[in-house]
């Protein structure tokens, strides 16, 4: 009977503590829940301390971005600590920023701070896995996987604003041939460039120029426009046409036909680097097309290798 009443006690105590639980769960399910909702219904933040412009730039990302909108005092903090700490690295991710096509209201510390943010959600899996594998002691690698997944979210970064100058490379050409056709019939540089963004639409090198050609009918001048598109994508090639491009502007060249010349500099970077990869393609191939060498002559006399070992034994 006293076993009994013991057993009794200590099932209605595992009860009560599972229902304690899942009442800590529903309530921090709800105030979760109501947090984002909150956050977003918010209407813009208000003007207060900061400066104007860093109050439109985040009300704008706010509506750009969801998961800013929804993390932004987390994002806001980790952006800090990144000033702080990489304030060197800063420079290099606002230029991949810009080069990948990503909204320029993110400013580089609080991209990072974003995929932090990323690889923190992430890294909770990793806890899991190296705490049920080697204990408290778990708690180490999960903290070096963390610093692995920010370093190859960065790397992403990078490759995504490599890949996209390499898009926008392969299109200049035939851009700056519209622009030279339209310019050449008579049309005025403002409504070449108008007509030629709208005809590559959705593409990359559209956005870029689009951007040029926003700048101007703001109020800058070609040469600013152009340098804040050079400084913006900061690639070799692009540098150079650029750089052409505002050399024939000082003194006086027709753009018509510093854009033709451009062009076909374009092409022919385009050939020279198609011929270096094909002539590297020989030299990469090498060492796969000796492991099939050899596994060909393995397949052909293995069948015929355990006679000849037993056949040299007997003798």
């Amino acid at each position: 009977m006293q076993s009994f009443v013991v057993l009794a006690v200590t099932s209605a105590g595992s009860f009560g503590l599972q229902v304690a639980a899942s009442a800590v769960v529903g309530v921090a399910v709800s105030v979760f829940a109501w947090w984002v909702l909150t956050v977003l219904r918010t209407e813009d933040i208000q003007q207060g301390a900061e400066w104007r412009y860093d109050i439109s730039r985040i009300n704008e990302l706010r509506r750009q971005s969801v998961p800013y909108r929804v993390l932004q005092p987390l994002i806001g903090l980790l952006a800090k600590l990144n000033r702080l700490i990489l304030r060197d690295a800063l420079p290099e991710i606002q230029r991949h920023i810009h080069a990948a096509g990503l909204p320029r209201f993110w400013l580089p510390e609080e991209y990072l701070g974003w995929l932090e943010v990323i690889a923190m959600a992430v890294s909770l899996v990793y806890v899991y896995f190296f705490v049920s594998w080697f204990g408290v002691a778990g708690l180490l690698p999960a903290a070096a996987a963390f610093l692995l997944t920010v370093f190859a979210l960065r790397v992403r970064l990078a490759n995504q604003a490599a890949l996209r100058l390499r898009i926008i490379k392969r299109r200049m050409p035939f851009l700056l041939d519209l622009l030279t056709l339209l310019m050449e019939a008579g049309s005025t540089f403002l409504n070449a460039l108008a007509q030629a963004v709208e005809e590559f639409r959705g593409h990359p090198v559209a956005e870029e120029f689009g951007r040029v050609l926003g700048d101007m009918q703001l109020g800058k001048t070609r040469y600013e426009a152009f340098t804040a598109m050079r400084d913006r994508l900061n690639d070799d090639e692009i540098t150079s046409i650029i750089g052409a491009i505002l050399q024939g502007e000082e003194l006086g060249t027709p753009l018509a036909q510093v854009f033709r010349t451009q062009a076909d500099v374009l092409r022919l970077k385009r050939t020279q680097r198609a011929e270096t990869v094909a002539g590297e393609a020989g030299v990469n191939m090498l060492l796969p097309a000796v492991l099939v060498m050899v596994a060909t002559v393995l397949v052909i006399i293995g069948p015929f290798l355990p006679n000849i070992l037993s056949f040299g034994l007997s003798m």
